[in-house]
C-alpha cells in the first residue's frame, strides 16, 4: 500500500511531492469519489480523481509503486478513463487561457487599461 500523494508523484501526475500534498489539503484530489488526505494509503483498483482547471481526470490504479518512476513505465500503474467531455473541458480552458493574451505581454499598459474600459463602456451604455 502507499500513501496518495507519493503514488500521484510518482506516477508523474504532479512535478512535486509538495505539490501533490497540497492538492490532496484543498480537496482535488478524490479517491473512489471520495475527498482523501495526502496519508490516504491507495489500493490496486482505486479511481483516483484529479480535479485540474475546471476538469476532472480520472485513472484507475493498475499496481502500486514506492518510487517515481519515467514517463514510459507510467502506463504499467495507471490507466487513464477520463471522459472525452472532461477532455473538452480542459482543452477549451487552455484555449481561452492562451487567446486572452500573448505569452510574454504582461498585464496591459495604463493606455491600454483605459482603451479597453472605455470600449467595455461604450457596450454596455447600447
Amino acid at each position: 500500500m502507499a500513501r496518495i500523494d507519493k503514488f500521484i508523484w510518482a506516477v508523474r501526475l504532479f512535478k512535486t511531492r509538495s505539490l501533490a500534498a497540497n492538492q490532496c489539503k484543498t480537496n482535488k484530489i478524490l479517491v473512489n469519489d471520495e475527498a482523501v488526505k495526502s496519508s490516504k494509503t491507495v489500493k490496486v483498483g482505486d479511481i483516483v480523481t484529479v480535479r485540474k482547471s475546471g476538469a476532472a481526470f480520472k485513472y484507475k490504479v493498475i499496481e502500486l509503486l514506492e518510487k517515481r518512476v519515467g514517463a514510459k513505465l507510467v502506463e504499467n500503474y495507471i490507466v487513464d478513463i477520463t471522459a472525452p467531455e472532461e477532455l473538452e473541458k480542459y482543452k477549451l480552458y487552455m484555449l481561452s487561457q492562451s487567446s486572452y493574451r500573448d505569452n510574454g505581454m504582461g498585464k496591459p499598459t495604463t493606455k491600454e487599461r483605459r482603451r479597453l474600459e472605455q470600449f467595455l463602456k461604450r457596450g454596455y451604455d447600447d
